[in-house]
Order: C-alpha cells, then structure tokens, then sequence
C-alpha cells in the first residue's frame, strides 16, 4: 500500500465512520476503497469489519459520553442480532452476493419510504413484546454477519418504527452492530479473510469518525440526521439494483 492509498484510506474511513454514526451504509465507501488498496473481494469484507468494529466503539463511546441511549432495550435487541450475526457470518460464503444484493435494493425502496416519512414517537405507546424484538432482531444480525453494508440503516429504521427518535435508535445500532461485529471478526480471522495494515489505517479513520459523527447527531438531532439517512438510502438502493454498473461506477 502506497503513502498516497494510505492517506486517502484514512481520509474516506473518517467519512465513512461519519456516516455510519449517523445513518449508516459508510461500507458503500470503505469496501470501493479497500479495492483501491488491492484488497479485493470476501477480503475487503473481512478488512472492512476491523474498521467497523473499532468505528462502533468508539460511536458508543460518543453517544454513552453524552448520555444517549436506552441501555434496558438495547439488550432486548443485541442479545437476538448477535445470535442471528454469528449465524450469518457462518453461512455468508454459502450466500449468492448478487442475487442478494438485488433483492435487498427492491427492500430499500420501501424503507426509503420510511425514512422520509416521519414516525409518530408516542413516548405513551407499548414498545413491541419481547418476541417481536427478539424475531426482527435475529433476522437483522443474520444479515449483519453475512453481508454487513446497509445494516445500520435496516437497523435505525426498525428502531424509529418501534418508537425511538433517531438520536437515541442511533445510540442503540451503535451498539448492537458492534456485538453482531465482534462475533463477526474472529470468523473472517480464521478464514484468513483479513489484511491488517489496511485494516488498522481504515480502522483509525473510521474510529475518527465514528466518534464525530455520535456527537454531530446528538447536536443536530433529527434535523442533521434525515436528510443523511434519506441521501444514504437513495444511493444504497441505486447501488445494490445495479444502477452503478449502468452508469459505469465502480
């Protein structure tokens, strides 16, 4: 890796952790990056999840530092997402990447729906049963461990839909990403899926990142957030359909 891909490593990871502090879908720019560097394939995924690993922590240091959270619920969710995540990160060599990547940009469509439209936070309303968490929330981590980019969005959007505002749904996929992570690396580890002097340059930048962007969300609030949430969704979605190939974007 030259002293030049190194800096624009560094640099894009400080944007991409950014971004998933505040949305998510930032893999949709470290993985290109990655492939810039000459870490192509599964192992830019496995390269990628250092990064978003340390991207995590140090968002939930952000957000904990500030107060913002709700830690009872958090657990209700991580315990079923890292479950469904380890599963997933098994299974994720087994899993077509094109096929799925179309079928879930057809699942972004509605879920940019739910990103402009604004839920009703009720803070009056039943949050929804344990089973219901704990259902969703498996499948959530299923595809965290398998394919990682655009879970955070998935994840933020469930949580807004179950009543949370997006300040504090951001504090809680914080969170449970970083579990369905953790349980995540050890397998591309062992599969020899990870290259670390990228990881560990991608790794500070993302860190970098992930801290600002906690603390530019809990700042602006909802305000701040949307219009990334919805920018994010939009360009998500026109990647996995497949528009980028058409457009001759790599």
């Amino acid at each position: 890796m030259t002293e030049v891909e190194a800096v624009v490593l560094l640099v894009g990871g400080i944007l991409a952790g950014i971004i998933n502090s505040m949305a998510g879908g930032g893999s949709l720019l470290s993985v290109p990056l990655l492939s810039l560097a000459g870490v192509g394939g599964t192992v830019a995924n496995g390269t990628n999840r250092i990064a978003v690993l340390v991207q995590n922590i140090t968002g939930a240091y952000g957000y904990a530092r500030r107060d913002v959270g709700d830690r009872r619920r958090t657990i209700q969710v991580l315990v079923p997402a890292m479950l469904g995540g380890l599963v997933g990160s098994l299974v994720a060599s087994q899993i077509p990447d094109e096929a799925f990547e179309r079928i879930f940009g057809l699942l972004m469509l509605p879920l940019l729906y739910l990103s402009i439209r604004k839920p009703e936070v009720d803070p009056d309303r039943e949050p929804w049963p344990l089973w219901l968490s704990s259902v969703v929330f498996v499948g959530v981590g299923f595809y965290a461990g398998a394919v990682q980019a655009g879970v955070g969005l998935i994840i933020l959007l469930v949580l807004s839909r179950a009543g949370f505002d997006l300040v504090t749904a951001n504090a809680m996929k914080t969170v449970v990403i970083l579990g369905v992570t953790a349980l995540a690396v050890p397998v591309f580890i062992v599969n020899d899926q990870v290259r670390w002097i990228p990881a560990l340059v991608l790794s500070v930048g993302m860190g970098i990142g992930g801290y600002l962007g906690a603390n530019i969300a809990v700042d602006g609030g909802e305000r701040v957030i949307r219009p990334v949430l919805i920018v994010v969704v939009l360009v998500l979605a026109s990647r996995m359909l497949g528009l980028w190939d058409v457009l001759g974007i790599t």
